[in-house]
C-alpha cells in the first residue's frame, strides 16, 4: 500500500496540483520511500483529468453570448490574431535566449578544456583533462538536475508527449504553467552545456505551449498577477486552441519550419480542427521563424541576412553536386529498413530502462546522482574515444570550430574529436557537409555505436532535453558511412556522395524512434532548404515507420502509455465492434435533481469512492428522465476543473438568498479559472445544509448523450471527435443508465492477442 506522498513520484507526468489545504496534510504524513514503487504498463491511471472542449451552453453562458454583438465578436477575432503574433514573437525569443546562451558557455567550456589538453598532451598527463572534462560536465549538469527533480519535476524530458496528452484533452498537472517554462528554459541550456546526447530543440516545443497558456489567458497564477485582458479566452476550448499555436511556433523556432510547425500540430496533437485555426497557427509560427532569423542576424553582426531561421540550420544542400537518380530509390528504401529497426531497438531499450528507473529510481536524490553519472559516463566515452583514434584530418579548408591536435602530426586535427568535441547540432551540419573523406569509416562506425547508447540512456533523466537532434546524429553518422562503402563499392562513383546519404540515414533514425511522418518530411525539407529531396525522405520516412511499428510503438507514444495516461488515439481499436456502451459504460450514476438540497451535493462531492465530476440533472419524479448535465468541483488534490463547473461556495451563496441578493455571472467562474477552490476550503454549516439550491442555471441543457445500445467505435468518434469530457448512456425511455469518460475508452487497446481491456488504478 502506498501512501500519497510515494505515488507523486512514479515517472515524471505524475507531479500532482496539490493545494494549499492539502500540501499541510502533506507534511504531517511521514514521508517513506519505498525501494520499489510496483509498476504494470497494463494499468490506466485515475487520477488523469479531462479537458473539457465543449463549451457548457448553461443559462450563464448562453446569456452572456446574446449579450455580445457582432462587433464584439470581430474585436474577440482580432484579439486572437493578436495573441498568435504575441505567441510567436515571444517563442522567437526564448529560442534566441537558449541559443545564445548555449553557445556562449559550451564554448566557454570548450576553450577551456581544449587549452587543458594541448597542454598536457605535450609534458603528459591527460588523465588531468579527463577529470577536468567529467567534472566540468557533471557539475553543469547536476545544477540542471537538481531544478528540475526538485522544483518542476514536469519540466523534464522534451514536453512532447505531456504537450501531445494536453491537446489530446488529457489534463496534465502544472504542465503549461510559468514556473515549468523557466525551469524548462534553463534546464534545457544546462543540459546541453553538460555534453549530454541531447538537443535544444524538443523542448521548443514544450515552451511554445507554455508561452501560449499563459499569454492567452492575459494573466499569470503563478505570479498572481491578473492584466484583465483576454478574459474571454479563460476556457479550456480557447486554451487549448492557443496551446497548438505554441507547439507549432516552438517546432518552427527550432528548425525554421513554419509550415512543419503547423503539420506537427494537426498531425501529433490537436484534437479538434478548422480552417481559420490552421491560418492563426500558421501565423504564429511564420512570426515565430521571422523574429529568431532577425535577433540572430542582429547578433551575429549582419543585420539585414536573414539567414538562420531555426536554431538547427542543416545548411544549404546543392543539387547540381547533390542530386539523385532513379537507381538510388531503392537504397533509400533500404535505409529506411535500416532506420526502423534501429529506431525500434532504440524504443524497446528505453523502454526497459525507464521501467526500471519508475520502479527503483524515484526519489528526487537519485534521479540527480544518475543525470551526474551520465554526464560524466558521456565525457569518458568521448575523451577516450578521442584519444584512441588515430583519425587525422589537414586542418587546411577546414571548419572545425575546436581543432583538437592530439598525437596529430601539426597542421592536422583529430576527426573523432569534430563528432564528440561540439554541440550535437553542429556535428551534424559537420556530417552534412564535411566534404567526401573528412572522415575514416572506422571513426564512424565506433562513434555511431557509443553515441547510439549513450543517446538512449540519456533520454528519460530527470533534466530537460529533446532526442530529436540525437537521433538525427545517430543517423548521419551511420548514413555517412553507408555513403562511403557505397562509394568503395561503385569505385568512387559521383553520386555516391556521403553527404547526401547522412541525410537520408538521419531522416531514417529520427523517423525510426518518433515515427512522425507527414510533418518530419516537411520539417526536413524546410530544414534543408531543398525540395528536391522532398520525395526520397518521404520514402524514407514511411518506410522507418511501417517497419518500425512491426516491433514496438513511437517513442513518445511509449512514454505516454508508460505513464498510464488515457490518451484516446485517431480511432478506436479496429476489433471493437463487438462492444456495446453498455459493457463501457461507469454505472450506477449519480444523479441530481434540478432542485437539490444542499447537504446532498456537499455530500456527493466529499464521497472519495466516486471519481467522476460530470452528474446527470433529473427530474423528480420516479423514472428519472435526463433534463441536463452539471459539472461541479470535487476539489481532490488534483482536479480543479475547467469552465462551466460552479464552485461549492455557490451553494451557499444560491442557498442564502435572504443574505446574498446578487447573482452569480459567468465571470466569477473566469476570475477562478483554472484553479477552483476546494471543497474543503468551504465550510457549510447545518442550517446551510438544509436549504435548497436551484441546479437550472447552471446545468447545460443539452448534454450528448447515446443510446446504450451504440457500439465502442461510435461512442468513440462522438467523444473524440467533439472532444468531451462525459458522455451519458440513455435507455429507450430516455432514462439515465449510465457515463461513459475518457478512462471508459481508453481501457480498451490492442495488444498482441488482439482486443485487451486495461485495469484502472489510483496511481
Amino acid at each position: 500500500q502506498l501512501t500519497p506522498s510515494s505515488f507523486l513520484r512514479i515517472g515524471q507526468l505524475s507531479n500532482v496540483d496539490l493545494n494549499e489545504d492539502i500540501r499541510e496534510l502533506e507534511t504531517e504524513l511521514p514521508r517513506q520511500h519505498p525501494n520499489e514503487i510496483p509498476h504494470n504498463e497494463k494499468l490506466l491511471s485515475l487520477k488523469y483529468e479531462s479537458l473539457d472542449y465543449d463549451n457548457s451552453e448553461n443559462q450563464l453562458f448562453l446569456e452572456e453570448e446574446r449579450r455580445i454583438n457582432h462587433t464584439a465578436f470581430r474585436t474577440v477575432e482580432i484579439k486572437r490574431w493578436v495573441i498568435c503574433a504575441m505567441i510567436g514573437i515571444l517563442t522567437g525569443l526564448v529560442a534566441c535566449f537558449i541559443d545564445i546562451v548555449v553557445e556562449n558557455l559550451a564554448g566557454l567550456k570548450y576553450r577551456v578544456v581544449k587549452g587543458n589538453i594541448d597542454k598536457f598532451t605535450e609534458k603528459g598527463g591527460l588523465s588531468f583533462s579527463l577529470l577536468l572534462w567529467a567534472t566540468l560536465n557533471a557539475s553543469v549538469v547536476m545544477v540542471g538536475s537538481v531544478i528540475v527533480a526538485f522544483i518542476e519535476p514536469v519540466a523534464a524530458g522534451s514536453g512532447i508527449p505531456q504537450i501531445k496528452c494536453y491537446l489530446n484533452g488529457v489534463k496534465i498537472p502544472h504542465v503549461v504553467r510559468l514556473k515549468t517554462l523557466v525551469i524548462k528554459v534553463c534546464g534545457v541550456i544546462l543540459s546541453v552545456v553538460g555534453g549530454l546526447a541531447v538537443g535544444k530543440e524538443g523542448p521548443m516545443i514544450h515552451s511554445g505551449a507554455v508561452i501560449a497558456a499563459g499569454i492567452s489567458q492575459g494573466r499569470s497564477t503563478s505570479l498572481k498577477r491578473d492584466f484583465k485582458i483576454f478574459e474571454y479566452f479563460r476556457r479550456d476550448t480557447e486554451k487549448r486552441d492557443f496551446v497548438s499555436a505554441g507547439a507549432a511556433a516552438g517546432v518552427s523556432a527550432a528548425f525554421g519550419a513554419p509550415v512543419g510547425g503547423v503539420l506537427f500540430s494537426l498531425e501529433e496533437g490537436a484534437s479538434f480542427w478548422n480552417q481559420f485555426l490552421t491560418w492563426r497557427i500558421f501565423f504564429a509560427s511564420m512570426i515565430s521563424t521571422f523574429t529568431l532569423n532577425s535577433v540572430l542576424s542582429v547578433y551575429h553582426g549582419n543585420a539585414w541576412d536573414l539567414s538562420s531561421p531555426g536554431l538547427i540550420n542543416f545548411g544549404r544542400f546543392d543539387t547540381e553536386k547533390m542530386g539523385y537518380t532513379i537507381q538510388e530509390i531503392p537504397i533509400f528504401i533500404f535505409m529506411g529498413v535500416v532506420g526502423g529497426i534501429l529506431g525500434a531497438l532504440f524504443n524497446a531499450l528505453n523502454y526497459w530502462l525507464t521501467m526500471f528507473r519508475i520502479r527503483y529510481i524515484h526519489r528526487p536524490c537519485l534521479q540527480v546522482v544518475e543525470a551526474m553519472l551520465v554526464a560524466a559516463v558521456t565525457a569518458t566515452v568521448g575523451f577516450v574515444m578521442i584519444y584512441c583514434s588515430r583519425d587525422c584530418q589537414p586542418i587546411q579548408g577546414s571548419s572545425v570550430a575546436y581543432p583538437l591536435q592530439l598525437f596529430c602530426a601539426d597542421g592536422e586535427y583529430n576527426s573523432m574529436a569534430t563528432a564528440f568535441f561540439n554541440t550535437p547540432e553542429k556535428s551534424v551540419v559537420n556530417l552534412f557537409h564535411d566534404p567526401p573523406g573528412s572522415y575514416n569509416p572506422m571513426t564512424l562506425g565506433m562513434f555511431t555505436v557509443m553515441y547510439f547508447f549513450l543517446a538512449c540512456w540519456t533520454y528519460g533523466l530527470t533534466v530537460s532535453a529533446g532526442v530529436f537532434i540525437p537521433s538525427l546524429l545517430i543517423g548521419a553518422a551511420w548514413g555517412r558511412l553507408f555513403g562511403i562503402s557505397l562509394s568503395y563499392l561503385t569505385k568512387g562513383s559521383i553520386w555516391a556522395d556521403p553527404g547526401k546519404y547522412a541525410l537520408m540515414g538521419a531522416a531514417a533514425q529520427l523517423g525510426g524512434i518518433v515515427r512522425m511522418t507527414l510533418s518530419l518530411t516537411v520539417i526536413m525539407m524546410e530544414a534543408t532548404g531543398n525540395v528536391t529531396y522532398g520525395f526520397p525522405i518521404m520514402l524514407v520516412l514511411m518506410t522507418a515507420k511501417i517497419v518500425g511499428d512491426y516491433f514496438v510503438e513511437g517513442l513518445y507514444d511509449m512514454h505516454i502509455q508508460l505513464q498510464s495516461v488515457p490518451f484516446l488515439h485517431w480511432e478506436a481499436p479496429v476489433t471493437s465492434h463487438s462492444l456495446t456502451a453498455r459493457e463501457v459504460m461507469s454505472t450506477p450514476v449519480t444523479c441530481l435533481r434540478r432542485i437539490e438540497r444542499v447537504g446532498t451535493v456537499v455530500d456527493i462531492l466529499s464521497d472519495t469512492s466516486s471519481n467522476h465530476n460530470g452528474f446527470p440533472v433529473v427530474e423528480s419524479n420516479p423514472d428519472a428522465t435526463q433534463v441536463g448535465w452539471v459539472l461541479l468541483v470535487r476539489g481532490s488534490s488534483w482536479d480543479t476543473g475547467p469552465d462551466g463547473h460552479f464552485p461549492p461556495k455557490v451553494f451557499v451563496e444560491r442557498a442564502n438568498l435572504s443574505l446574498v441578493q446578487r447573482r452569480l455571472k459567468l465571470k466569477d467562474f473566469r476570475d477562478a479559472y483554472p484553479r477552483f477552490p476546494p471543497l474543503q476550503s468551504i465550510h457549510v454549516s447545518q442550517d446551510e445544509r438544509e436549504c435548497m439550491i436551484d441546479l437550472s442555471e447552471f446545468m447545460n441543457p443539452s448534454p450528448y448523450t447515446v443510446p446504450q445500445e451504440a457500439s465502442l467505435p461510435r461512442v468513440f468518434k462522438l467523444f473524440r471527435a467533439l472532444g468531451l469530457r462525459h458522455l451519458v448512456v440513455v435507455d429507450n425511455r430516455n432514462e439515465v443508465v449510465g457515463m461513459v469518460t475518457r478512462k471508459d475508452l481508453a481501457r480498451y487497446r490492442l495488444g498482441k492477442e488482439g482486443l485487451e481491456e486495461l485495469s484502472l488504478a489510483q496511481t
